[in-house]
């Protein structure tokens, strides 16, 4: 499934004053509907160098591509991860399975 990216500042600022959050063990996604799948990653200094942080975000994309499928409307959704020693795409995967099953239910 194809989608854009959240890029602008101000949709990111939309999205985390009117969006709704939903809880993994290793990710909390912030999602709104939408006319479109969009998905952007918020990710802090706190998580380590920039290194650290890249690496962090090509294993989102790579999740949120591998398991967009399982969402069954179209939203915005924003990708924070939770700050733990080891980051896999595996555990990535899991947590937003979950994730997007609890949206689907909600929606």
């Amino acid at each position: 499934m194809k989608y854009q990216r959240v890029k602008k500042n101000a949709d990111f600022q939309r999205i985390f004053k009117k969006g709704k959050r939903v809880y993994s063990s290793a990710v909390t996604v912030i999602y709104c509907p939408a006319g479109e799948l969009k998905m952007g990653i918020a990710i802090s200094k706190k998580y380590g160098k920039a290194v650290k942080r890249n690496r962090i975000k090509r294993l989102l994309r790579q999740a949120f591509y591998n398991t967009c499928e399982d969402l069954d409307k179209p939203c915005v959704i924003i990708l924070m991860p939770k700050i733990s020693e080891e980051y896999s795409l595996s555990s990535f995967e899991r947590s937003l399975k979950a994730c997007f099953a609890r949206i689907n239910k909600c929606a």
